[in-house]
């Protein structure tokens, strides 16, 4: 065990892991996730295991993920894991959930392969981020960029704060936990997506004029309920897809 304990702290400041401290607090943030008998969990940065417990507990089937080979070797012995990136492993043809304490310096890159793929069929995801990301993705206004363009098809929410001391190695921040839900109803059809995200794209680029004639942007902003003289970054996500629908 010992032996164990020394690779796992190489391991964390090797690959930037950051690993929870407490069973206790795992198991509690596995509970408050509802997590079904029915469904298939996808775990992100397995790591030592603290979160794949308590989900292969209630899930009908886990996957676990761990790009670190000596860890992803002693979970192989209980779970079904997966050697490798997160940003290349194949992930399931099937609907289901992601649950992950991911990196904090690889948190947009992982965002971009699970949200950008509308059709990957991803129910849900619950991950473990830097506070502040977590604060940037979840801020109605001023909107970001990458918000605009997952907006129409996710909700994103801030649902707690973990403190820096609850993990080992101890980072340079706080955490939180982002809920991240597929929309029951599309705000834009998935068809249209590359579209949508190249309008979003100019626009934060180059100003709302680059992408609407001014009459249309007059007449949509009094429509949808912003200034005429707004930024990009002013608008929220349905905002954005009234724009959308008025080009």
């Amino acid at each position: 065990m010992a032996g164990h304990a020394r690779h796992a702290r190489r391991s964390r400041r090797g690959l930037s892991q950051n690993f929870l401290r407490s069973r206790r607090l795992a198991d509690d943030i596995v509970r408050g996730l509802d997590v079904r008998p029915h469904e298939l969990i996808v775990e992100i940065g397995a790591g030592d295991g603290r979160l794949t417990e308590p989900l292969a507990q209630r899930a009908r089937r886990l996957i676990a993920i761990e790009v670190d080979p000596a860890l992803a070797e002693r979970l192989g012995v209980r779970y079904d894991v997966f050697t490798g990136d997160a940003l290349s492993v194949p992930l399931p043809s099937e609907p289901f959930r992601v649950v992950g304490n991911i990196p904090f310096h690889r948190t947009t890159a992982i965002l971009r392969r699970l949200l950008d793929e509308l059709d990957v069929p991803l129910q849900r995801a619950d991950l473990i981020v830097q506070w502040e990301v977590a604060q940037k993705r979840t801020v109605v206004v001023p909107s970001t960029q990458l918000s605009a363009e997952w907006g129409p098809w996710w909700e994103l929410a801030l649902v707690r704060r973990f403190d820096a001391s609850a993990f080992e190695p101890r980072p340079k921040v706080d955490a939180a936990l982002l809920r991240i839900v597929r929309r029951e109803r599309e705000l834009v059809p998935v068809g249209l997506a590359p579209e949508y995200r190249g309008f979003v794209r100019r626009a934060f680029a180059h100003g709302l004029r680059s992408v609407v004639p001014p009459l249309t942007l007059k007449r949509a902003s009094a429509a949808a309920g912003f200034g005429r003289g707004a930024l990009p970054r002013d608008l929220d996500v349905y905002q954005w897809t009234a724009l959308f629908s008025a080009r």
